[in-house]
């Protein structure tokens, strides 16, 4: 190659987070669960997570993950030791680094529009507190839910208006919030 091709080319680590993003089209999945849980506040709390599957035997690139992302744990799935999760939970590292990535890099991924809203979800939380007050709380979850309809994955555990109403639970509209 001529010396006037060579500025096109990519550094190594640039080109490692353009596979990376391929990878993730594949592999990875952006997920906000919504967990019922006793001491939380309005019954539920709402969990965003980043994570990649791959076997065992494709650790490396996991570990490739991991280190262009600076945070994140590898472990093995439950219920299957052959299949290994990298995963980001922390909101903090979804913020600061999964979606300025996912800005970047994943810019003609179809996963875009669960991206958005997970982002929507994210920065409600992280940015503005939005979830500790329950029409906060409330606008999150009916973004969770909506965040993938037509998933090939599982129902989720309650219907949206059950986790609604349980969060308003004892409030009527002329009840302050706070």
């Amino acid at each position: 190659m001529g010396g006037a091709n060579q500025q096109e080319r990519l550094s190594i680590t640039e080109a490692k987070k353009w596979f990376l993003a391929g990878f993730i089209e594949g592999e990875g999945s952006l997920c906000v669960s919504i967990k019922e849980h006793p001491s939380a506040r309005f019954g539920y709390y709402v969990d965003p997570e980043f994570f990649i599957y791959q076997h065992k035997s494709g650790i490396a690139l996991l570990k490739m993950a991991q280190e262009i992302f600076g945070t994140g744990r590898i472990a093995p799935k439950p219920g299957n030791e052959e299949v290994l999760v990298f995963s980001i939970v922390s909101r903090r590292s979804l913020k600061e680094k999964v979606i300025p990535f996912f800005e970047k890099y994943m810019v003609f991924s179809t996963k875009r529009e669960v991206f958005e809203r997970f982002k929507e979800i994210v920065e409600a939380m992280e940015d503005r507190k939005e979830h500790l007050t329950p029409e906060g709380l409330v606008r999150i979850v009916e973004k969770a839910y909506a965040m993938n309809p037509a998933s090939k994955g599982k129902e989720r555990k309650h219907s949206l208006q059950e986790v609604i109403d349980r969060i308003l639970r004892g409030r009527t509209p002329d009840t302050p919030m706070g």
